[in-house]
């Protein structure tokens, strides 16, 4: 059992927000207490906490969710039952569809079935749903597509639930003020060595790139001196 004692509302808000970055979907938590025990404050630290993590994931996804893929003319895209081939490569449905939301969209100048055709019109393909121009049907009863065009855009993850989960652990043990550092720092590493390995041409543009390591790199930062930035930063 672990006890933490608090001394003002402040103190009291943190220890909330960092036990939010530990809770997960269907988590309860039960608080009771005499009036003015702080209550309040602690569920204002929950509040603030959670809803940082929610909207870096949600405003993630709204502002880097798609990838538009510029593709040479009358490029063939072909969908099986389990991926999308593209120049011979594939692309798992699992590593596009996290969310019911998430849809692979395309203006396709011919779209192939087994047992018909179509001649310039939009695609767009859901975990449940296919729609190709007023017609929809049941991705499932479709195992073989091949579509013909310029341009095709992707679901994709700006940060993935694993890196929340990893974030929400380094709260747990460091403190928020580590989770906002480590996002911080992580992001900036993440885009130098982005940016230098597409400099040296040795990961492509539209390539994905593994966000975890950057994480840890900026929490051991926090461990070894980073701290003390934040403390000179907004001190006590």
């Amino acid at each position: 059992m672990t006890t933490i004692t608090t001394y003002s509302e402040s103190e009291t808000a943190a220890a909330g927000r960092e036990l939010a970055a530990t809770l997960s979907a269907g988590d309860v938590v039960l608080l009771y207490g005499d009036l003015g025990a702080g209550k309040t404050q602690f569920v204002k630290g929950i509040a603030v906490g959670a809803g940082a993590i929610y909207a870096i994931v949600r405003g993630g996804k709204l502002f880097f969710g798609r990838q538009k893929l510029q593709l040479e003319p009358s490029t063939k895209v072909i969908f099986t039952e389990t991926a999308i081939v593209l120049s011979g490569q594939e692309i798992q449905y699992e590593e596009l569809f996290y969310r019911k939301s998430d849809a692979v969209k395309l203006e396709a100048a011919m779209v192939e079935l087994c047992d018909r055709c179509y001649w310039d019109v939009s695609v767009k393909l859901t975990q449940s749903r296919l729609q190709i121009g007023e017609d929809v049907m049941n991705p499932e009863e479709v195992p073989y597509m091949e579509a013909t065009t310029g341009q095709l855009t992707l679901p994709r993850e700006a940060m993935g639930l694993g890196d929340v989960k990893f974030m929400a652990a380094i709260g747990a043990f460091l403190g928020w003020p580590a989770v906002v550092f480590s996002i911080g720092v992580s992001s900036m590493i993440g885009t130098v060595v982005g940016l230098t390995l597409i400099a040296l041409k040795k990961h492509e543009r539209t390539g994905r790139m593994p966000y975890g390591p950057f994480i840890t790199v900026a929490a051991v930062i926090w461990m070894f001196g980073g701290y003390k930035l934040w403390e000179m930063m907004w001190p006590k």
